[in-house]
Order: structure tokens, then C-alpha cells, then sequence
């Protein structure tokens, strides 16, 4: 059980990291363009990492950081090969890289909710 648990958190952060860069890269790219702040989408990274960090065991962060390490690749792979490219490589590496630092950074915001609410808990 130990074990599942520990890979459920970055199996986790894989396939969401995987759907909400998918979904922002084609479906949503529209709608934060036509209203002037295209990089608002990124936000949405901020999820994978906070379910990652609730599914993992202890709330940990190197689990949803690593699970979104591995997707990052994948998402980079389908984009210039399934999709026409809208911007040039270097570009959408950057995305990427921002799109793990949101996940790490939804992992750590779930771990310093949860232990606010432990030691509220604990007084």
C-alpha cells in the first residue's frame, strides 16, 4: 500500500500536468489571448500539484514535482508533432518550465494549508 501510495501522487501529477497543458495549449489558448492576458492560463498548473500533493503520502512535494518533470517532455513532444506550432520551440519550452514551477508551487501551498490546519487542530 506504502508503495501505491507513493507512486499514486506523481502518476497523478503526470496525466493532469498532461490534460491541463493539452487543454490550455488548444482549446482555452483563445480565450485568455482575447482577453489580453494570455498568461493567466498557467494558473491552472497550480492544480495538478495541489491533487498530486493530496494523493501523495504526507502531502509531499517531490512527488507532483517529479510526476510534472515527466510529463513536461510528453506535452512538448505532442505539441510540435500532433499540433501546428504557434510559437517557436525555446517558447513553449518556457511555457513548460513554468507550467512545473505552478505545479511545485500548488504542491507547496497544499502542504502549508494542511499543516495550518494541523496545528489548529493540535492547540
Amino acid at each position: 500500500m506504502n508503495i501505491k501510495r507513493n507512486w499514486a501522487g506523481m502518476i497523478c501529477c503526470f496525466l493532469l500536468f498532461t490534460v491541463v497543458c493539452l487543454v490550455l495549449a488548444f482549446k482555452v489558448k483563445g480565450a485568455f489571448r482575447a482577453s489580453g492576458h494570455p498568461e493567466l492560463g498557467l494558473l491552472f498548473f497550480i492544480l495538478p500539484g495541489i491533487v498530486a500533493s493530496f494523493i501523495s503520502r504526507g502531502g509531499e512535494v517531490i512527488k507532483p514535482l517529479i510526476g510534472a518533470m515527466l510529463a513536461a517532455p510528453l506535452c512538448l513532444l505532442v505539441m510540435r508533432l500532433v499540433f501546428v506550432p504557434s510559437r517557436s520551440f525555446w517558447q513553449e519550452l518556457a511555457w513548460l518550465l513554468s507550467g512545473i514551477f505552478w505545479c511545485a508551487l500548488g504542491a507547496l501551498c497544499f502542504m502549508f494549508v494542511r499543516s495550518l490546519i494541523h496545528r489548529r487542530r493540535h492547540k
